[in-house]
């Protein structure tokens, strides 16, 4: 699954996200340029990995 973001731009994002979702949620790929994670959740995971990130100050590109 890809999830978009409107606000990862730096590495200190990506450190952030890792280490606070990916004990919970597992290996993820995050890529800056794209704005975008790239992480295998299950289907009752999705929301719950959306609003952790959301209250990191993340934005969800619904686009």
């Amino acid at each position: 699954m890809i999830i978009k973001t409107k606000n990862i731009n730096c590495q200190s994002c990506v450190n952030l996200i890792k280490a606070s979702l990916e004990d919970e949620f597992g290996v993820m790929q995050i890529n800056v340029e794209t704005k975008s994670i790239e992480i295998d959740l299950k289907a009752e995971q999705v929301e719950e990995f959306k609003k952790q990130l959301q209250d990191l100050g993340f934005e969800i590109d619904e686009a």
